[in-house]
């Protein structure tokens, strides 16, 4: 649907540079392998969904055949921090069409996130100006907006726990309306492996 856009911020997958909280307990290398496979449950979640994709990766454009050209647009993160990286990319999508849009944005590392949830967002936007998906580590895994929202970005302490309760709080403050979708669990830590590992009926196999 053209007025459905999906972006989905992506770290590029650098040894050393990425899920470092993994990479303390298990090494760099199968941190690394570990993101890798994140990415690709991402990718064959969204791949049948009805919308416009655009990749935001972290540092540099790759060429990579999990990201095809057809199969969405590639773009770099723009910004000092993650709030403002976000809201650069949502409003980079926001200016680039003229008419009403709905916006939501993913992560990479939230392998449980599926297509229900993102339609389900979507979904949500035709009576909500803003959609949330939280993660159990206090975070957010999705938000979802139709048009920006600048002020909801500023003063949150990002890469804490406090980060969707101050999202909520700063909402609230400004007479946002918004809907949650249900809760999930991210990956950063081996025992958050270990748990989605479990649920996936793979035990012990880090």
């Amino acid at each position: 649907m053209e007025d459905r856009h999906l972006i989905v911020f992506v770290k590029n997958p650098v040894l050393g540079e990425v899920k470092t909280r993994l990479a303390a307990s298990l090494g760099e290398q199968r941190a690394l392998d570990i993101y890798n496979e994140l990415l690709a449950i991402t990718r064959e979640n969204i791949a049948n969904l009805g919308c416009r994709k655009h990749v935001f990766f972290s540092s540099f454009i790759e060429d990579d055949v999990i990201w095809e050209e057809a199969f969405l647009s590639k773009n770099i993160q723009d910004g000092d921090g993650l709030g403002e990286r976000m809201e650069s990319a949502f409003s980079h999508i926001f200016r680039s069409e003229s008419g009403p849009v709905k916006v939501v944005l993913i992560g990479s590392d939230c392998p449980e996130l599926t297509s229900v949830h993102i339609n389900q967002a979507f979904e949500l936007l035709d009576t909500s100006d803003v959609v949330l998906g939280p993660a159990l580590d206090g975070g957010y895994y999705l938000i979802g907006m139709k048009k920006n929202h600048p002020a909801i970005w500023l003063e949150i302490d990002w890469s804490t726990d406090r980060v969707y309760q101050q999202t909520i709080d700063k909402i609230n403050k400004f007479n946002i309306s918004y809907s949650v979708l249900p809760v999930l669990q991210d990956i950063d830590t081996q025992d958050d492996w270990s748990d989605y590992l479990s649920r996936r009926g793979e035990k012990g196999n880090l």
